[in-house]
């Protein structure tokens, strides 16, 4: 098997993994499709390897290898933008999300309306009414 069937191979098992992963709803489309654009990219260049030679010609760049390791650095660079700042809204949207739970409960406190998951009353060992112990 050449290396461009071998890569053209692996690219195909990938979107299939990814497509599989979007049915099972474990990563969302909007990640997915920076990942079936580069698989798609990478078996359209496999297929015709004479169009990487005259993109690096067009771009100015030496060999085809170079380019290609430009143009993945740019991309794995934009996907760890993208995950920051997927991040950073889940963390802001995680802590707003316990300040509101806190003031609720401060509420809830306040009005005199007890949580039994935060508040549990306890219960005595044999079953009956707890009685307070002499001391």
């Amino acid at each position: 098997m050449s290396g461009y069937g071998f890569v053209v191979g692996l690219s195909v098992v990938v979107l299939a993994s990814l497509v599989g992963l979007m049915r099972s709803r474990r990563i969302r489309e909007k990640y997915a499709a920076v990942w079936i654009a580069l698989g798609l990219g990478i078996i359209v260049v496999c297929v015709w390897p004479n169009l990487a030679v005259s993109l690096a010609r067009l771009v100015g760049v030496e060999t085809p290898s170079n380019l290609v390791f430009a143009v993945a650095l740019v991309i794995l660079l934009g996907v760890c933008i993208q995950l920051s700042v997927a991040l950073s809204a889940q963390e802001e949207q995680s802590r707003t999300l316990a300040e509101e739970i806190a003031l609720i409960r401060c509420t809830l406190d306040e009005a005199g309306i007890a949580d039994k998951t935060s508040h549990p009353t306890p219960v005595p060992d044999d079953g009956g009414p707890e009685t307070p112990q002499a001391g």
